[in-house]
């Protein structure tokens, strides 16, 4: 059972010039030092959008006035944003979604109390470069290019500087400019907790293996497809027509069109799956479950849970309580009647998983998919744009300008489609 894991302003001269004395033996100073040109000796608060209260779009606000985070731990590096990206996630959230457990997270005293955890600052993709570190980080330095997931009850990456534990962040791939760094993280991060802690796939064992992805034409179901190509398995998938031609670039096997009638009798004449990726939830699982291969070990992970749903609306102890009786009872169901694994999978940032992610995409293994950027202005017509769904990737935010000659390089759907076909 997969656990639940929930896991200032230096230019471009200046950061290159740190990055090149450190490395370059000209400055004294020690990966363990804590270095002396945080941002918060310079000035004292940072731009970025906030939320003051739940609700949709409207409750988005741009502020100048936002304190800067301040390292108060030996682990922590301060990051300069140079962009992030959206989620559902990220709608999720500004609408309330996780509330009551995310509270506790940040302050456990909350449940005695009514705290109140506003201003909130959104997005857990980010992109950047480290411009502080704490006296205990020893593999990050000022000036380096870095990327992360960030966990959903820190503040988040809509803001100019992020703070972060050495252990979530990773240095970025070399071959990516920021925005598409930006798009990587979250995915990865979501997926792999999927596809490793829950499916219990991993590079050595998935050349024989058969896995089924619903709704992958998404950031995670882009992700996943080309992580499991990349580890050998075969992929089959589910999309709308419009995107079959997005997913069979990134390495799909086999695509069925969901909207089909005969989507569910398509997948029953397939062979047996040993892994299924549910990315959609509803009825799915009513369908879906029997195209696992039976008393062979599969496993049905699905990343549609109503645990925060449940904490939200009923409390922290009923909701708990009342999500892990649903899960013990689907999976001694399944496990009974069809001898398969039924498992909740959670987004769950990790630092040192991105370095091997890192690794897949310098070696053309992983494409970024965006779909579309929007300037930092711009976020909450950022936020409209993937409310709208069908999602054929994922949307990126420029929070700054970049600061290395390559540029930034969105690629549209179709040129995405190409140079995956091309690799």
């Amino acid at each position: 059972m997969a656990s639940i894991r929930f896991l200032w302003l230096l230019n471009a001269k200046t950061a290159n010039a740190m990055k090149t004395l450190v490395r370059s033996g000209f400055c004294a100073c020690s990966r363990r030092r804590n270095i002396c040109s945080s941002p918060s000796r310079l000035q004292n608060y940072m731009s970025a959008w906030v939320i003051d209260q739940y609700g949709s779009n409207g409750v988005l606000r741009f502020t100048e006035e936002i304190s800067l985070p301040v390292i108060n731990i030996s682990s922590e590096v301060m990051i300069k944003v140079n962009a992030a990206s959206l989620n559902p996630l990220d709608v999720a959230m500004r609408g309330g979604y996780g509330a009551t457990l995310l509270n506790l997270r940040r302050d456990p005293s909350s449940v005695l109390s009514s705290s109140n955890e506003f201003p909130l600052i959104l997005g857990r993709d980010v992109s950047g470069t480290v411009v502080d570190c704490g006296s205990g980080v020893t593999h990050f330095v000022p000036g380096d290019e870095v990327w992360a997931a960030i966990p959903p009850w820190k503040q988040g990456s809509l803001a100019e500087y992020v703070k972060l534990t050495e252990y979530e962040v990773s240095h970025k791939p070399k071959s990516l400019s920021h925005g598409e760094a930006a798009s990587i993280p979250y995915v990865a991060s979501t997926a792999l907790s999927a596809l490793v802690n829950a499916g219990g796939l991993c590079r050595e064992s998935c050349a024989d293996k058969r896995v089924l992805i619903t709704g992958a034409s998404g950031g995670v179901g882009t992700f996943s497809i080309q992580l499991l190509k990349a580890w050998g398995a075969h992929v089959t998938v589910t999309c709308s027509q419009n995107a079959e031609g997005l997913v069979r670039g990134l390495g799909a096997d086999e695509v069925v069109d969901y909207t089909a009638e005969d989507a569910p009798q398509q997948l029953e004449l397939m062979p047996k799956f040993d892994v299924i990726l549910d990315n959609v939830g509803g009825d799915t699982e009513q369908w879906a479950m029997g195209l696992l291969k039976p008393w062979s070990g599969a496993k049905y992970v699905t990343l549609v849970s109503p645990l925060l749903l449940n904490t939200d609306s009923m409390g922290l102890v009923d909701g708990t309580f009342q999500a892990g009786c649903a899960l013990h009872n689907k999976a001694f169901e399944n496990m009974l009647s069809r001898g398969v694994f039924y498992r909740w999978a959670f987004y769950a940032p990790d630092g040192p998983a991105l370095d091997d992610i890192s690794t897949l995409v310098d070696g053309g293994k992983i494409l970024p998919v965006v779909e579309a950027q929007f300037p930092f202005s711009q976020v909450p017509q950022a936020f409209q744009k993937l409310e709208h769904g069908h999602a054929r990737g994922k949307t990126v935010v420029k929070v700054s300008e970049e600061d290395d000659s390559q540029g930034e390089t969105a690629e549209s759907e179709q040129g995405m489609q190409e140079k995956a076909q091309g690799s």
